[in-house]
């Protein structure tokens, strides 16, 4: 066969080699292209679905924190007006034998709400999720405190605004409440992502996967989408879970505020209005009230404390937050004993 035949043929060969090549290569591309499409948007829906559960549970958390602020702040005013009756009987002995209330503590109680005031007084210009991460923690703590720091060298009481709440946070450190940025203490969340903004899975919850480039391979890049996918599911799942028991949590506690504000009031006409301060002249009906208003302040007290979320370390040895749905669940049923006997 003559050469220039030979090469002819083997240069057909080869075009045919290699556009069938070209035609392979362009289909592994196309696939990786969409592959790359799939990833991204798995990731970004991933993403939108997470910011629309955290802004909701951050809403929810923060109406239940600014509540438990408003009641802290108000202790002080009890404690003031039950001193003054003279001859009572102890704390203790006031209230139902079965049900289980914190110890009364006159200067505990105007302790924290003097630090719940003090915390008020900076959610003027705080983020959203701060009100929220301090119901989170147990607000009762987060006020003692507060109080702490203010009379131990920071001056908290003279700031106002987002620097009381500032310096209040970077006091509490990076426990159960924390805050990015500024210097003050950075706290981590149940996947282990920073927070920047302040409160425990509450606002401003940014993912490490958020900033991130896909990775240029189409295979891994999906894998990484899919992972992300995962960790924001368990991430809203907990989220869920929060707020199911704060909106719960949050409905009890505005009835047993109710009641109080209704209890205090009818102490304060007898001890101020009707000037009856001692305790043996107290009728049947005054000694109830009594009774009651000294209940429900308990109750109070007992609800704010409550730590709405704890943390623990996995075997993996990260720190991870979940709801403290027994506690909750436990104070629940006492407050409704607790009712019960005080409306019997």
């Amino acid at each position: 066969m003559p050469l220039p035949l030979i090469l002819g043929i083997g240069a057909g060969i080869a075009a045919a080699g290699g556009a069938g090549a070209g035609i392979n290569g362009g289909i592994k591309m196309k696939q990786a292209s969409t592959t790359l499409k799939k990833a991204t948007q798995k990731r970004e829906e991933a993403i939108a679905r997470f910011e629309e559960k955290n802004i909701s549970t951050t809403e929810i958390m923060d109406d239940l924190g600014k509540d438990e602020i408003e009641i802290c702040s108000q202790f002080q005013n009890f404690a003031l007006l039950f001193e003054l009756i003279q001859n009572k009987p102890e704390f203790g002995d006031i209230i139902p034998n079965d049900v289980n209330i914190p110890k009364y503590d006159p200067e505990e109680l105007k302790k924290i709400s003097i630090g719940a005031g003090i915390i008020a007084g900076g959610l003027g210009g705080a983020a959203a999720g701060t009100a929220g991460g301090f119901a989170a923690a147990g607000l009762t703590t987060s006020a003692v405190m507060a109080l702490g720091t203010a009379s131990t060298g920071t001056a908290i009481a003279s700031l106002s605004g987002a620097a009381a709440t500032n310096a209040t946070l970077a006091a509490l450190g990076g426990g159960a409440i924390a805050a990015g940025g500024g210097g003050m203490a950075l706290g981590s969340t149940m996947l282990g992502v920073s927070t920047a903004g302040v409160g425990i899975l509450v606002g401003g919850i940014i993912f490490s996967v958020t900033g991130a480039k896909l990775s240029q391979k189409a295979d891994q890049a999906y894998y990484q989408a899919l992972e992300t996918e995962r960790k924001i599911e368990d991430i809203i799942d907990y989220l869920g879970d929060l707020d199911v028991n704060a909106k719960k949590f949050h409905k009890m506690l505005n009835t047993v505020w109710k009641l109080y504000q209704k209890s205090f009031k009818e102490l304060e006409e007898i001890i101020v209005d009707k000037r009856k301060l001692n305790w043996k002249e107290y009728t049947k009906t005054e000694k109830l009230i009594t009774q009651n208003c000294v209940l429900l302040v308990g109750l109070l007290f007992k609800m704010c404390k409550i730590q709405l979320v704890l943390k623990k370390t996995e075997e993996d040895g990260e720190e991870r937050s979940f709801v403290n749905t027994t506690e909750i669940s436990s104070c629940m049923e006492e407050v409704d004993v607790a009712i019960e006997k005080m409306c019997a």
